[in-house]
């Protein structure tokens, strides 16, 4: 089943030096925290103050690429989680044709914000997610941990 997530923040993970994208599930609870890089985390950032560059950025001249292709990115789904790494999914329909693109999730998220389409989560995934110190870290946020990360 795939649930449907909505970005509830960007934070610095100081331990690790890398960036957690946190989605949260829209009709529910359930959290996902995807550490990502800061280049990454940067056009994510950029997408939602709805910043423009006075060039296309890589996740810009992705969405161009369809826009000039005619094709429509429908949605993106985070499918798998294999050695703690997560994969993607794009989804776009071509000629009337779904094709399926593999991505990194911070890609596709990215790609989402630009183009406007759900982002979805398998549940299989939420599942197959270790649990350990993350998830009492993630239980003693503060609002004001959710910074700008620019």
């Amino acid at each position: 089943m795939l649930l449907s997530m909505k970005i509830e923040g960007l934070l610095f993970d100081p331990r690790s030096g890398m960036y957690i994208l946190l989605l949260h599930q829209i009709d529910g609870n359930a959290t996902l925290p995807i550490w990502i890089g800061k280049p990454e985390a940067d056009s994510i950032a950029l997408a939602l103050g709805k910043v423009v560059t006075p060039r296309p950025l890589t996740h810009d001249l992705i969405k161009n690429i369809f826009d000039k292709l005619n094709a429509k990115v429908t949605r993106i789904v985070i499918n798998q989680i294999i050695d703690n790494t997560y994969y993607a999914i794009i989804y776009a329909i071509d000629n009337n044709k779904e094709i399926a693109i593999d991505s990194r999730p911070s890609d596709a998220v990215a790609v989402a914000i630009r183009v406007q389409v759900p982002i979805f989560v398998d549940e299989e995934v939420l599942e197959a997610r270790k649990a350990d110190e993350l998830e009492e870290w993630l239980k003693n946020l503060k609002p004001e941990d959710f910074g700008n990360v620019m």
